[in-house]
């Protein structure tokens, strides 16, 4: 059976006053799956690609829809200081934003994580290990340019290390970005030797990481969650998709499975309205809506730290 979608898609280079309307949501199921909800894998404006909407505009919409938080991704810059300004402005969600060691920051830069943990408002939660500038997204894009290097002849380098203290240290979240799935293990066995407070698998079983149903029961083991995205399911590939993922996560095990949307990208649907997608087709595969909590409220908050309901 095809997905209905149900989401609005809101161009990056519409007028602004297009990008002010809160999602259209319809039926109860997607109202229940939002409410509480928590979103890992937010992108916003600023960066310097087309976005849908910008971090303020992000929080806004997501408290509208009843989530109960958002992290603000960039490849490229610092978010903790977006995090504070969409929580200023949208007062009653918690945002919160990270980094990604990526070139701009300096690559494996243990500093860059030091000042991103004390930013103001301490809104920083997330270190994602390089995403674009990875070796392996280098390698697997087949692309001759500079990248950041985290491991030789099988073992953690001394800065990746050294930025897996700094991760323990502020009690932050180590997130595997796009590194390689024997990359992703090793970095988990050391955060869990140090005492990281929270990990996941960026992007989990899908490319560039690309984890195996082994290793991703691995670093479930290792006390990593796998992250689900669901991105965009407007394409004629969605249902496969989703039968792929919904398996993944039947053999990993709903208690080691984190979604998220992946969403802001200019031309695609809001992060909002695609999640609430993106959980009702998996409602669609079987998925109670004590499995979907698990996974879209619960799992993520643990994740984060957060306490309560």
């Amino acid at each position: 059976m095809p997905l209905a979608l149900a989401v609005v898609a809101v161009g990056a280079v519409g007028p602004p006053a297009a990008r002010q309307a809160v999602p259209q949501t319809t039926g109860g199921s997607v109202a229940r799956d939002l409410w509480g909800a928590i979103d890992i894998h937010v992108h916003s404006d600023p960066d310097k690609v087309p976005r849908s909407l910008d971090g303020l505009e992000a929080a806004r919409f997501a408290k509208a829809s009843g989530m109960r938080a958002i992290v603000l991704k960039s490849h490229y810059d610092p978010t903790a200081g977006l995090a504070l300004l969409a929580r200023k402005a949208t007062p009653g969600i918690e945002v919160f934003g990270g980094i990604d060691l990526n070139l701009p920051v300096g690559g494996m830069n243990p500093h860059a994580v030091e000042h991103m943990a004390q930013a103001n408002g301490g809104f920083g939660r997330i270190v994602w290990m390089s995403t674009f500038d990875s070796e392996n997204q280098a390698r697997a894009s087949k692309s001759n340019r500079p990248f950041v290097r985290v491991s030789q002849d099988g073992a953690l380098l001394p800065e990746t290390r050294a930025v897996i203290a700094a991760i323990a240290k502020h009690r932050l979240v180590l997130a595997s970005g796009h590194v390689s799935a024997q990359e992703a293990l090793l970095m988990f066995e050391e955060g869990r030797r140090l005492g990281v407070r929270g990990m996941v698998a960026t992007h989990g079983m899908s490319p560039p990481t690309s984890l195996s149903v082994e290793q991703a029961q691995q670093a479930g083991r290792l006390g990593a969650f796998i992250e689900f995205t669901g991105g965009t399911l407007a394409t004629p590939n969605a249902q496969a998709k989703i039968d792929s993922i919904a398996g993944d996560i039947r053999r990993v095990g709903v208690e080691h499975a984190i979604l998220s949307s992946d969403l802001g990208q200019g031309g695609s649907p809001l992060p909002a309205d695609g999640y609430a997608t993106f959980i009702d087709a998996l409602r669609k595969k079987g998925f109670t809506d004590q499995e979907l909590d698990r996974m879209a409220k619960q799992n993520p908050a643990t994740l984060l730290g957060l306490s309560g309901p």
